[in-house]
């Protein structure tokens, strides 16, 4: 799986398909676990029809982390390409203010840690997303 990432709003809005949002909650990261894995995954899943590819970010994180409040940031837009396709997708920061309870869905589990997790899903993608997040707050951080 190859991973390209490309500067914000370069990608047409029209060909992203997934939102992932790399989110905080009380100063640690949030990750969850689908009900048929045992592994960690960042938040995150396709757009359905009709929606902008914020109005994913903000639906997926809901459904997946009961997140009810949330300052969110676009990070960057990125592709994945296997020998079979390439998709595009729109990276976020989450800072999330309020959490509600976890709606009924495909998550098991929503799990508060320090850094990233060790058994991860996707775990050719995911530590590369992370980076891109870690990066981009410290730059964001820096221009405050």
């Amino acid at each position: 799986m190859k991973i390209e990432f490309y500067y914000l709003d370069s990608v047409d809005e029209k060909k992203l398909e997934f939102a992932v949002i790399s989110a905080m909650y009380k100063g640690k990261w949030v990750y969850v676990r689908h009900k048929e894995r045992k592994t960690w995954e960042i938040a995150g899943g396709h757009r359905e029809q009709g929606e902008t590819i914020e109005e994913t970010a903000r639906r997926e994180l809901f459904e997946e982390t009961g997140c009810i409040e949330v300052d969110l940031i676009p990070i960057c837009d990125y592709s994945m390409e296997d020998s079979v396709s390439r998709t595009f997708g729109r990276l976020y920061f989450g800072r999330i203010k309020k959490m509600g309870l976890l709606p009924v869905s495909e998550i098991n589990e929503v799990k508060l840690f320090d850094s990233l997790p060790n058994s991860l899903t996707y775990s050719e993608i995911q530590p590369k997303l992370f980076e891109k997040t870690l990066v981009f707050i410290r730059d964001y951080e820096d221009m405050q």
